[in-house]
């Protein structure tokens, strides 16, 4: 899988050099480039943003070097999606992740700033993602957990392919079971007899059980409803 990011500070992808992530860019399973958006300006003080027209606070990125920028990256690469990180965009859900994974070889993503991007960017992506209800300093902190999110779906990036199927979330919006590992009791604390039973049906059954019990104690939002129960309003996303 190919990664584009497009971004005005470039050291904030730095960490995806780390640990799983970087894994997979060293084995040439995921190959990330990060571009500057600043290359793609023509004035001294290579500026991407501007006032707002009707007044308010903050500033807002300039059509121009985005268009520029987006266009020259999609004629070199070709992405298979483009996407603006914003936080009016759709939730990232392990399902969203799942589907890029499966169904883009290649994406970019551009990371907003400031009070947001001109609204006539926008027609430039083909989604917009945010990776929750609340505002950050810019969007490549959700860059950040995109492509985390994105690449250790990659096949061949996680040491076990059953991995990800066993994961919160992966299997219809349900957290993950509890895990236990050696030893098998510690200062009082022992594991559940079935997981060293041996007997696989028992643990298949006692794990579903936990991560329904889990999700209805921790997430009660993701368990199913009622039918005819209507769902919480949405709440209004700043951009």
């Amino acid at each position: 899988m190919r990664i584009d990011v497009i971004t005005i500070f470039p050291g904030y992808l730095a960490p995806l050099r780390e640990a799983l992530p970087g894994k997979a860019i060293s084995a040439g399973l995921v190959d990330l480039a990060v571009h500057d958006l600043r290359t793609w300006t023509h004035d001294v003080h290579q500026s991407v943003d501007d006032a707002p027209y009707g007044g308010g606070p903050g500033m807002v990125m300039r059509c121009e070097p985005i268009y520029a920028a987006v266009e020259d990256v999609t004629a070199r690469f070709a992405p298979a999606r483009r996407i603006l990180l914003t936080p009016q965009g759709t939730p990232l859900t392990q399902a969203v992740a799942r589907r890029l994974a499966d169904e883009c070889p290649s994406m970019l993503l551009f990371c907003g700033r400031y009070e947001g991007v001109d609204e006539r960017v926008r027609a430039l992506f083909d989604e917009e993602l945010s990776i929750g209800d609340y505002v950050l300093t810019g969007g490549e902190l959700g860059a950040l957990v995109v492509i985390d999110a994105v690449a250790r779906l990659v096949p061949g990036v996680l040491g076990s392919a059953e991995s990800p199927a066993a994961e919160s979330f992966s299997d219809a919006d349900l957290l993950e079971y509890p895990q236990y590992t050696r030893p098998a009791e510690f200062r009082g604390l022992a594991v559940p007899p079935v997981l060293t039973s041996g007997n696989h049906g028992e643990i298949a059954r006692w794990r579903g059980e936990q991560a329904r019990l889990r999700t209805g104690a921790r997430r009660p939002d993701l368990a199913p409803r009622p039918p005819g129960e209507a769902s919480a309003s949405p709440r209004r996303r700043r951009d």
